[in-house]
């Protein structure tokens, strides 16, 4: 069960693409998109941020009709649109995923006959509801797949110690290096959302200070939102832009990639500039750890800190050979990371889970 994204957001794409995956080896996949999650959380637990924002999101699944067109998808793959997430909308299935926390309780809902109740956790989402509500969703009896080893030690520092770590894979036949590193421009690219959790200003502030020092510096933004008032008038903006133009023009088209997110259960778009033969320069956002090791892969700085993000930046803008080693050391660390094994270790998982669910009703069956 996965809640319907208007633009190319990060978790959605990689439900998607394992989605893509299990179809081609046979499995017979749906994503379902209720129109209306039943609320996760009381009301008046809610901020008014939030409330606001449930409210929107309710209007817009409600007037529109969810589409993706901006992600490819297998035709053996159902997109299943319902009116909301009661469990009578929901298909049978072997095993059912919650992809998101506000998705746990209606999967918790469901009866046996929709499968092995399973949560695919992307991101520590307190950014996104009340943090006691968030945790109990890690406590909750489903088999859990984390997508990076600093979420599983999240989880381990919740006390739990059921997970299975299970890292995001990237399409190396689309995020490929089109143009040499050593003869980039000096430009940097960044993924730019008006969410705080992404810290926009963090990283305006720190293309900013960059600026002062190298005034010919040409940066590079793409995102989901219409160009905000904050982003100065020498930054490029391309709102939703295709994904071809993404690799080709906006990844292999820069020397560097900014990251300045605060919290990222993966994060994707360092990952795929990376396999394109940006260098990276990023925030310590916990998910980017598994590809990105400060000095060997890219430079990290502590998050909601702009100025030492500037310093890192400012340091590979006037050391080109450094950035350059950097850049194809992190394209070099990311190869181990793609769809074909991912989807092999979810597969042996899902395996796994339902065998042990075989098990249980035949023990179940002895004793009567």
């Amino acid at each position: 069960m996965s809640q319907y994204q208007r633009g190319p957001s990060g978790g959605y794409r990689v439900v998607c693409e394992y989605a893509n995956q299990l179809a081609s080896r046979g499995h017979d996949v749906s994503v379902v998109h209720p129109r209306r999650l039943e609320p996760p959380c009381p009301s008046e637990k809610m901020s008014v941020r939030e409330r606001v924002r449930e409210a929107k999101n309710g209007l817009f699944n409600f007037v529109f009709t969810p589409t993706v067109d901006w992600q490819p998808i297998d035709s053996r793959v159902k997109l299943v649109h319902v009116p909301n997430s009661a469990h009578g909308y929901i298909p049978d299935a072997d095993v059912i995923f919650a992809t998101a926390w506000g998705t746990v309780q209606p999967v918790l809902n469901c009866p046996k006959s929709k499968g092995e109740k399973c949560y695919l956790i992307q991101g520590y989402e307190t950014w996104q509801g009340p943090k006691d509500l968030v945790d109990a969703t890690w406590h909750s009896p489903l088999h859990k797949v984390v997508v990076s080893k600093w979420l599983r030690e999240v989880g381990n520092g919740l006390g739990c110690r059921d997970l299975v770590y299970i890292p995001n894979g990237i399409d190396h036949d689309r995020y490929s290096l089109i143009r040499p590193i050593e003869s980039r421009p000096q430009q940097v690219a960044m993924a730019f959302s008006t969410a705080n959790i992404k810290g926009p200003a963090d990283g305006l502030r720190a293309l900013e200070i960059a600026k002062k020092q190298y005034p010919g510096l040409k940066v590079v933004m793409f995102g989901t939102s219409r160009r905000a008032s904050s982003i100065p008038s020498w930054v490029a903006y391309y709102r939703n832009p295709p994904q071809n133009f993404i690799v080709g023009e906006i990844y292999n088209g820069s020397s560097i990639f900014l990251s300045s997110s605060w919290s990222e259960g993966f994060a994707l778009p360092p990952a795929e500039a990376a396999c394109c033969g940006c260098a990276i320069v990023a925030t310590d956002s916990g998910g980017i750890r598994d590809f990105i090791t400060d000095r060997e892969t890219g430079l990290l700085s502590p998050a909601k800190e702009p100025d030492t993000l500037a310093q890192n930046l400012c340091l590979l803008l006037g050391n080109d050979e450094l950035r350059v080693k950097l850049a194809k050391s992190s394209q070099n660390a990311m190869a181990r990371f793609n769809w074909e094994h991912s989807t092999a270790l979810l597969e042996d998982f899902l395996t796994r889970v339902v065998q042990n669910k075989d098990l249980d009703q035949q023990l179940a069956s002895c004793s009567n």
